[in-house]
Formats: C-alpha cells, sequence, structure tokens
C-alpha cells in the first residue's frame, strides 16, 4: 500500500449499500475473539517500565495460558460457540497444549505476529515479511490448516503489510475497526477483506486503560449487541468481541462474559460464528471473482 490520506478502499456510508444477509435470517453475526499471545521473560513487557526480567508483567499473562484461557474455553463450550483465535505463532511451541485444545474444540485460528514482544513497525520490510510468513507456516504446522486471517500485535501495519499479507493469500485482515460490515480492500487488484473488529468490546482498553468494571463490560457487551441487533433488520451487521486471558480470564471477571453471551443467545435471529464463515457469507453474496480472488 503506498503512503496516503486515507486507507485502500472507497469511502461506503452503511445506509448506501445493498443489503447484506446472514444465514437464517440473522441480523448480527457474532465472533468471539480469544488473543491468544506469548510474552517472553527475557523481552520488556508493553506496559512494562523496562526492567528484565518483568516478574509481576509476565506473570499477570502467564496466568491466562496457565488457568485463564482454559475458563473462557468452559464458557464458550457451555453456549456451543466456536471462536477465532488471533494467535502468536510462538504459542505452538510455548503453549501447545492450548492450540491443541483449542484445534480439538474446533476453533479457527488466525494470524497475530509471532509474539506480542515484536511490532511490524519496527521492522524493515524484508524483515516483516519473513516474520508474516513465519507466523502462518507454524500455525499451519501446528493445526494442519493455514489461517485465511490476520490482526497485527497492537492492531499495527506499516505501509508494507497489506501487500505482504496478499502476496500471502490471507484472505481477511482485522487491524482496521471502521465499520460493522466487511468491506473490500483493494490491494493491487487482490480483494482483501476487511473485517469489523472492536476495540469498544475489548477487554484490555476497556479494563486497563479506561477502568471498566466486570460489570459495565458485561453491560456494554449488552448495549452494543441491542443497536446492531436493530439496525441488522434491514442489513446484517457484525459483532466481535476481544478478550484475553490474563483478562477475562480471572475468576472475578469471567461471569461477564458468561452473562453477555447468555443474554445475546436468548435472542433468535443470532449466528455465532467465525471470521472465515463471516468473510465466505460476504464474498459469496458480493460475487467477487477473478484470477486474483482468494480461492475457497
Amino acid at each position: 500500500m503506498k503512503p496516503r490520506a486515507t486507507g485502500p478502499f472507497e469511502f461506503s456510508p452503511i445506509t448506501r449499500r445493498p443489503t447484506l444477509s446472514w444465514p437464517n435470517g440473522a441480523r448480527v453475526a457474532v465472533w468471539i475473539v480469544p488473543n491468544i499471545e506469548v510474552f517472553a521473560l527475557c523481552d520488556r513487557m508493553p506496559e512494562g517500565r523496562g526492567n528484565i526480567p518483568d516478574i509481576y508483567n509476565y506473570s499477570k499473562r502467564d496466568y491466562g495460558a496457565r488457568v485463564g484461557v482454559w475458563r473462557i474455553m468452559d464458557v464458550l463450550s457451555k453456549h456451543d460457540i466456536r471462536a477465532t483465535v488471533a494467535l502468536n505463532s510462538e504459542v505452538c511451541n510455548i503453549y501447545p497444549e492450548i492450540v491443541e485444545e483449542a484445534a480439538r474444540m474446533g476453533w479457527e485460528f488466525m494470524g497475530h505476529n509471532e509474539t506480542n514482544t515484536q511490532y511490524l513497525y519496527e521492522l524493515e520490510p524484508a524483515l516483516e515479511r519473513a516474520l508474516i510468513d513465519r507466523t502462518l507456516q507454524r500455525i499451519e504446522q501446528a493445526t494442519g490448516e493455514r489461517p485465511q486471517g490476520w490482526l497485527g500485535s497492537g492492531l499495527q501495519e506499516t505501509w508494507h503489510t497489506l501487500d505482504f499479507l496478499a502476496d500471502a493469500r490471507i484472505r481477511y485482515v482485522a487491524d482496521w475497526v471502521n465499520d460493522d460490515q466487511p468491506y473490500y480492500m483493494n490491494i493491487e487488484g487482490y480483494p482483501l477483506v476487511s473485517i469489523p473488529y472492536t476495540v469498544d468490546l475489548n477487554d484490555k482498553p476497556m479494563y486497563e486503560k479506561y477502568h471498566r468494571t466486570a460489570l459495565e463490560f458485561e453491560a456494554m457487551i449488552c448495549r452494543h449487541f441491542d443497536t446492531l441487533y436493530e439496525e441488522g433488520k434491514d442489513s446484517g451487521r457484525v459483532m466481535a468481541i476481544a478478550l484475553h486471558p490474563y483478562i477475562t480470564g480471572t475468576a472475578h471477571r469471567i461471569l461477564a462474559l458468561d452473562n453477555a453471551l447468555k443474554y445475546i443467545s436468548s435472542h433468535e435471529h443470532v449466528w455465532f460464528t467465525t471470521g472465515q464463515k463471516i468473510v465466505e457469507e460476504f464474498v459469496k453474496q458480493t460475487h467477487v471473482s477473478g484470477s486474483n480472488a482468494p480461492e475457497g
């Protein structure tokens, strides 16, 4: 992508688009995105003071792998929900049991850098391309399926990222949190799909930056859903809930997720699904074809 004032897509008001329909008349497609990440004890933690080893901040995150993610798995299983994991590929080496269990549960995996202590903007283009390729290859090796989606660590990209993702035949990207419906990015003729992700229903900023309580986060999820559910009568919407095991997986917060999912599930015309399925349905309805279109 060349440097420009706007992204590689046309401005499109949501009120002036063709109607988007989800399977079985669903108004809202809900996808749950656990960010399963790894932070090396020998690296600086994102919110740390530079001290290495940073036992306090490392231990908080390691709790998510040892305990928190298993609570999230239990809750999603209870509601019969398949998640889409934003996966640091190093998790396959450090916490392989998590990847094995998520694969057993039928969860989807999308690329999410190798670790969360390495951002793409810190790399030269050749190193960035190599990191993306290594990430996708390692996840495919561990799970048997090549990721169809990508979420950059910290939702960060460079001017080259989308080109490298297109070259890798990634089908969708979740970094651009600027819509409630999928849309196409034109990457040198390749129709990369931007899928709605979230910073609003993302436990990390809500709990850590804005200091919301568990009850407040639960209420935010429900109110957000109510709005999209009403709007979805006319044209389907997408709702993402982004989770971090060391945050939502704590004992005093997990019930907020359980209660919010119970509320959403009490409504008809809701489609709990994965990022890949949302994109497949979107592409089917918009009839994108040609030599540059992704297969499947």
